[in-house]
């Protein structure tokens, strides 16, 4: 029976290499932090303190690491990988990576006669476990074939796609399509939440109509539970949406869903969700809407404070339409021609603040669909906020202008507020 390698430990590459040990293979592993190797010891793994280690004691190593620099670094390091090669090894990538990392793991390891198949997977930690995962390989079909039987024992489905780096080519696609189903499934959550359906019965029915997916199956439960341990982590499905931008960009293909979709995730991330579950998005949803997206006998009823007496600063503003009088200077900018645009400032006064934007009047005549940078006095310590003209009114005189906020970042929406709620207090 073939001697197995794995380097990289983490949530996917553990479970892997403990279904190997449980189906009867020779199992030798590496982990950059050794205390994540102590379970599979006990299963009887052999455990080495180097990846040249791994590669000399191995027929077929199997690696799969964070990312290009984790990957990179395990190969090229002091006692990387290519310090124990050996002609009749084969090394099989799961990691998601770009293409262009696989192709020169390809190209390298072949000056050394050593096979190489870039093989990312579908699925996260569940499917690891159960051994139901789905490789995409590319590479040289013929070592494919040699290897298919192995990929079968750690999942249900291999497919050969083509030269190095189709497999990865494929996964930056498949996790495109999976970070922009989920935004959809946090997205319909929320507008049925702030609704005030019941969210375990919209569930199902979306479970049973043409918005239904494989994120509604994994993730749609967690969310209504609160469930955000990690079987895939934000950060990671950052990563990757961040990667197939650059593929994006190097085919000159306009993709405004995935660039909408990774802007939410880092959203995320800069909320400290990088390590939870990628499902942890909902909570930016959740900042926007003030209160959780969650079961009907989960407190997300009480989230929703009730008004205070006397009314809150806030409350006052959407009951009574104070008028603000914030002075602002906005900067408005007209393209002229490809690579040059021409701009100016004008005054304007802050009237409201709105869930979805702010209300804006000034004496200048705006056009729809005008993007302008909102720049706010400097006691607010606000930084510059870019808004979309969407609403248009005037007396004859004056233009009262309602404009959508632009990629807010949540803390940015919660100290604007704050600014707010302060100056209505002072109101008489």
């Amino acid at each position: 029976m073939k001697r197995i390698g794995f380097i990289g430990l983490g949530t996917m590459g553990k479970p892997m290499a403990a279904n190997l040990i449980q189906k009867g293979f020779m199992v030798t592993v590496y982990n950059r932090t050794a205390e994540k190797a102590d379970e599979l010891a006990r299963l009887g793994a052999e455990v080495t303190s180097t990846p040249a280690e791994v590669a000399r004691h191995s027929d077929v190593l199997f690696t799969m690491l964070s990312n290009d620099a984790a990957l990179l670094d395990v190969f090229y390091s002091e006692q990387g990988i290519l310090s124990g090669l050996h002609p009749a090894l084969t090394i099989i990538d799961s990691s998601t990576v770009s293409p262009q990392t696989s192709q020169k793991l390809a190209e390298e390891l072949a000056s050394h006669f050593v096979d190489f198949l870039d093989a990312p997977v579908t699925g996260s930690k569940p499917h690891a476990e159960e051994g139901s995962l789905t490789f995409m390989v590319g590479g040289s079909q013929e070592v494919f074939k040699e290897q298919e039987q192995l990929f079968l024992a750690l999942g249900r489905k291999a497919l050969y796609l083509g030269p190095s780096g189709s497999g990865s080519y494929a996964k930056l696609a498949h996790n495109t399509m999976v970070g922009i189903n989920l935004v959809g499934l946090a997205e319909g959550l929320s507008i049925a939440s702030k609704a005030g359906v019941n969210l375990a019965q919209f569930l199902e029915i979306v479970r049973s109509g043409g918005a239904n997916s494989k994120m509604v199956d994994l993730k749609g439960d967690k969310i209504l539970n609160r469930d955000f341990s990690n079987q895939f982590s934000l950060k990671l499905m950052l990563k990757d949406l961040l990667i197939a931008q650059g593929l994006a960009s190097e085919f000159k293909l306009p993709t405004p869903l995935l660039q909408t979709t990774a802007s939410l995730f880092q959203m995320g991330l800069s909320k400290g969700l990088g390590d939870e579950d990628m499902s942890s998005v909902i909570q930016c949803y959740e900042d926007w809407m003030g209160q959780q997206v969650a079961k009907p006998n989960e407190p997300a009823e009480a989230v929703e404070e009730k008004p205070a007496s006397p009314l809150s600063g806030r409350e006052r503003r959407r009951n009574t339409r104070v008028k603000l009088d914030i002075n602002l200077k906005l900067s408005i900018y007209q393209w002229e021609q490809e690579g040059s645009f021409s701009g100016q400032n004008i005054d304007g006064t802050l009237f409201d603040l709105s869930e979805s934007g702010l209300q804006i009047t000034t004496e200048a005549p705006l056009a729809p669909d005008m993007f302008i940078v909102i720049h706010f006095p400097q006691e607010a310590e606000l930084p510059p906020i870019t808004a979309r003209v969407i609403r248009i009114e005037s007396d004859g005189r004056q233009f009262r202008y309602g404009c959508m906020l632009s990629g807010l970042p949540p803390y940015v929406r919660i100290k604007l507020e704050k600014y707010i709620d302060e100056h209505i207090e002072n109101v008489v």
